[in-house]
């Protein structure tokens, strides 16, 4: 069974928080290096501006400050200079997307699991900040979303709600120091695009070509196997469907090498899996 490389994506919603997280020595026991494209202060205006926009949209749900990357590295990369890794991998990623980036390589607890975290903005500043004047008085209620009217802030007493806005005529009522989201974070076009960019990168530096690492085919005769999240409580059922998976794994692997065609074990991983999971 081939090797497949592991590169997974998520979505922050507390940006700083997590850069925090996996750049901290004292929260990591294994940090080996931590690399920055842009400062802190890029990031706290990315957070703070998102978050205004995401209140203005008035949309439900979690507001989406950055993503995150997780990079499976192969043990023989222990073998490099953590620092330059690092390195290499996130300007890779900022020369191709032209967006900041934070990182950090670690080891699991167990040192069972070498990897890059890898956040990205989603967002680029622009060259000037886009400021907007009011021409006349601008009203915002509670939720930060902008109404018409003063009457739609005004309480039965005749003042202004505790938490409403008023921004007078002449005054600065929004500002943006970013673009708005580069949309193709967001398909799946550029996920499997970045596991092709990062199994070829990783590759690279591996002299064997039987080491090599393969982009997981979902419709090749294989099974993925699923990553166990830290604390995850569920672990004990990923673990045994993970032992399932690569069960059949081994099956599909000497079926292959028994003659069975890909075709036929397609066929019964389609009628014996799939339609039975569903």
């Amino acid at each position: 069974m081939p090797r497949h490389s592991f590169i997974q994506m998520s979505k922050l919603p507390n940006v700083k928080g997590r850069i925090s997280y996996i750049t901290s020595h004292a929260r990591q026991e294994n940090l080996y290096a931590t690399y920055r494209t842009a400062d802190s202060t890029f990031w706290s205006n990315l957070a703070r501006e998102s978050q205004q926009e995401f209140q203005r949209s008035g949309t439900e749900g979690k507001c989406i400050e950055a993503r995150e990357l997780i990079i499976a590295l192969p043990e023989v990369y222990t073998q490099y200079e953590p620092q330059q890794v690092l390195t290499d991998f996130t300007e890779e990623f900022r020369r191709r997307y032209g967006v900041e980036c934070v990182s950090a390589l670690h080891h699991n607890k167990r040192k069972t699991n070498y990897h890059i975290h890898l956040i990205f903005s989603e967002r680029k500043l622009l060259p000037e900040p886009d400021v907007k004047i009011a021409s006349r008085s601008v009203f915002f209620d509670e939720t930060g979303k902008r109404v018409r009217t003063k009457k739609e802030i005004t309480g039965e007493d005749g003042q202004i709600r505790k938490g409403c806005t008023v921004i007078k005529k002449g005054e600065v009522y929004e500002s943006h120091l970013f673009t708005a989201k580069d949309t193709r974070f967001k398909g799946e076009p550029f996920l499997r695009e970045i596991k092709e960019v990062y199994t070829e990168l990783i590759n690279r530096h591996i002299s064997d070509p039987e080491q090599h690492l393969r982009v997981f085919d979902k419709n090749s005769v294989y099974l993925p196997t699923k990553k166990i999240g830290k604390n995850n409580p569920q672990e004990d059922e990923i673990n045994a469907d993970n032992a399932a998976r690569q069960e059949w794994n081994r099956t599909a692997d000497m079926a292959l090498l028994s003659g069975i065609s890909e075709a036929k074990i397609l066929e019964v991983k389609q009628t014996e899996i799939h339609e039975k999971a569903s």
